[in-house]
């Protein structure tokens, strides 16, 4: 029997596909690339913006010839879009079996079991941890997501992800260790720990995120750490500390930041302004002085003016940005943004965007001309294609083993990633 997965939008939910794969996986079903394969499909979604949630609708809908070619097949829908409209997707695909979600996530083994137990004949779980993992279009062998929360306390005004994941619940902190060790022990090299607000987790039994770093970075075995996606307001010196003392923390940090208009920040509700923004970053790059910071910018947020919006390109010039998510504003259905006055036409909406990704693009190419002539350290997701220790994407010029970390010189670039020649077979983080 085989399990098909497929997962739109961030990080956390090519982590939820894979974490709802696991019961299936420990009672003997096995991985496929190939949809028309498999007896069992998970269809992780996303609804932080409408086009997220409007792609997955359209991807249930054309999953019914997959379902009508056996029906004895089984089709979830999970995620935030199936949390916010779940009892719509019940009604609207009759060819789903089970919907699941975000918020039921810690229930959804007992959830499957009752949905499945009669058509696939569900026994008991293995033991043993399965030593295969299927794996989103996002992710390979080599890397395994660790999810060490779920849900976020903030209300940003414009964020819909609070009312359909809920408020934060935090892993046990031996828990996270424990699946880290065994990710190793399955062959990733490289943990990367997820939440919504992943730096503001604080263990029931007291530890914080710089102490779970310290805690990861002290695993046998791991070669890479980076985590996804920290909020600024929990960029304090403990944490600060704790990426340039573990070895084995990448110097890459993906800080979003939305706007470089003070006065938008404030009516986004996320807690910081500019100048606290680039003051705790620039303590970071003291402490770790290759330090590659790349963010999430916002353009079109109700009532940004054109020099509110100037505001955020000089912001991308001071914060010195290696890339950036450049995002139009996009109105969630019972957000308060979506309901503030002066909207931004969208032509105008375009235009600034079209700016915004010009400025952006031009850091990037500043930093990977920076980069030629350097050494860097490639974790190949495939034969050639890899991500250095700054996150950049990067292309060797002869084939590598998948799964290896080469140590490679900087030869050139193109728009977007950096050409390597391989220095050493293989060597380590």
């Amino acid at each position: 029997m085989k399990l098909f997965i497929r997962s739109f939008g961030c990080q956390m939910s090519v982590a939820d596909a894979e974490e709802m794969a696991r019961p299936w996986l420990a009672r003997g079903f096995t991985p496929t690339g190939v949809m028309d394969e498999a007896d069992a499909l998970i269809l992780s979604t996303c609804t932080v913006r409408q086009h997220a949630e409007d792609k997955a609708v359209s991807e249930i809908g054309r999953l019914l010839p997959w379902k009508q070619a056996d029906p004895n097949r089984f089709l979830i829908v999970a995620g935030c879009a199936a949390e916010r409209i779940g009892p719509w997707i019940r009604k609207r695909f009759p060819h789903v079996d089970l919907v699941v979600g975000a918020k039921t996530m810690p229930q959804y083994p007992q959830v499957l079991e009752e949905a499945v137990r009669e058509r696939f004949d569900w026994g008991p779980e293995r033991e043993s941890f399965p030593d295969h993992q299927p794996k989103g279009a996002a992710h390979s062998e080599s890397s395994a997501f660790v999810t060490i929360m779920r849900g976020c306390n903030y209300a940003c005004t414009y964020c819909i992800v609070p009312s359909v994941r809920g408020r934060e619940l935090y892993r046990p902190f031996d828990t996270i260790l424990e699946e880290s060790r065994r990710a190793v022990a399955a062959g990733a090299k490289e943990i990367i720990l997820l939440g919504q607000t992943v730096n503001s987790y604080k263990a029931p039994s007291g530890e914080d995120f710089a102490d779970l770093l310290r805690a990861v970075d002290s695993v046998s075995g791991v070669e890479r750490i980076r985590f996804t996606s920290p909020h600024p307001f929990y960029l304090n010196d403990r944490l600060a500390a704790a990426m340039a003392e573990c070895g084995r923390v990448m110097p890459h940090l993906h800080l979003p930041a939305q706007s470089g208009s003070d006065r938008l920040l404030k009516a986004m509700r996320r807690n910081y302004t500019v100048e606290e923004y680039l003051e705790r970053t620039g303590r970071l790059r003291t402490l770790i002085p290759d330090l590659a910071l790349s963010t999430d910018l916002i353009v079109g947020f109700p009532g940004e003016t054109e020099a509110e919006f100037r505001m955020t390109l000089d912001f991308v010039e001071k914060g010195d940005f290696c890339s950036a998510y450049c995002f139009k504003f996009s109105a969630r259905e019972t957000t308060p943004a979506a309901a503030m006055e002066g909207k931004i036409p969208e032509p105008e909406i375009e235009r600034r965007l079209d700016l915004l990704l010009k400025a952006v693009n031009a850091r990037t190419r500043k930093h990977l001309r920076a980069m030629v002539g350097t050494r860097v350290k490639l974790l190949l997701e495939d034969k050639t294609d890899g991500r250095t220790q700054y996150h950049f994407k990067g292309r060797l010029d002869a084939p590598g083993e998948p799964g290896s970390i080469v140590e490679a010189e900087v030869t050139g670039h193109s728009p977007t990633a950096l050409k390597c020649t391989a220095l050493a077979e293989r060597t380590a983080a």
